[in-house]
């Protein structure tokens, strides 16, 4: 008689190892790498790809990884990054020697990428998201890596923009946002409410300041047919010392039917009735 397997209904705040979430879970993550620039106050790329490495994950979406003004150079060594993590950037038509759009980067790892758009949000300062559909093991995702600004206003603006990009398009795939989206609040007079109202917010982790997070200003969001297995705060001493941020991470199981896409749902809504 085969041994029993656990089960991985994890709640999504839950203190569950790691190694007991299910192999079909994607690690997904994201981090604003405060251009390489530590408490310390020392710029070391290779710091903070050491830190991308513990992370360990699948789909990482960075922020302020490229110069904001000037030619605007990534500070990161992308080949270096992938020979030892296996992560690689997705493809974009840089012109320059920037590595993504307005300091976003999405690395990736055991994808296929189908399409890459760059987003130009609203707002008083120049920011931007990156729009990307891939496969992983055959299930389309669209990940949006984006970086939000400092006002409420431009933020409100920038939550409007990315869903009438989005349109209707993402309801035949499952839809992830990462990045860190400059906004504590989670209800009343968040800026992210356009995004709320579409997307399922899950659970928000503190991870600013580094040193003493008390903000959740990262967020990961996913359509509500993902199922977020656990989500938290990477939390290790490089990690506190490399950023001002701490890089925040997720696992996720994705649909792989309409059938498995409408019992996630279907769970979902039983919950919130409780």
């Amino acid at each position: 008689m085969s041994e029993k397997r656990p089960t991985y209904g994890v709640d999504a705040s839950s203190d569950a190892p790691d190694d007991l979430m299910p192999p079909d879970a994607l690690l997904v993550a994201s981090y604003n790498v405060h251009k390489c620039v530590g408490l310390d106050m020392r710029r070391d790329p290779a710091r903070t790809a050491r830190v991308i490495g513990e992370i360990g994950a699948d789909v990482i979406a960075l922020q302020e990884a490229d110069r904001r003004f000037g030619s605007r150079a990534g500070y990161l060594d992308l080949e270096a990054l992938s020979e030892v993590s296996g992560l690689t950037s997705v493809p974009l038509e840089r012109k320059g020697p920037a590595h993504g759009w307005h300091g976003n980067v999405l690395l990736t790892r055991n994808v296929e990428i189908e399409d890459v758009r760059p987003l130009r949000l609203p707002g008083l300062e120049p920011r931007g998201a990156l729009v990307v559909d891939m496969k992983r093991e055959g299930v389309p995702l669209r990940v949006i890596a984006a970086h939000l600004g400092l006002l409420r206003s431009s933020r409100l603006q920038q939550a409007q923009a990315l869903v009438a990009a989005l349109g209707t398009e993402d309801e035949e795939r499952t839809t992830l946002l990462m990045g860190d989206l400059n906004e504590w609040r989670l209800r009343r007079r968040s800026s992210l409410e356009p995004l709320a109202q579409r997307k399922a917010p899950g659970v928000s982790v503190p991870s600013f300041p580094a040193r003493f997070p008390l903000f959740a200003l990262d967020r990961i969001m996913t359509s509500p047919c993902a199922e977020v297995l656990k989500i938290e705060r990477h939390d290790s001493p490089l990690a506190r010392i490399a950023s001002d941020h701490l890089p925040i991470k997720a696992w996720l199981r994705l649909p792989r039917n309409p059938r498995e896409a409408e019992d996630t749902l279907r769970r979902a809504a039983a919950s919130e009735r409780r």
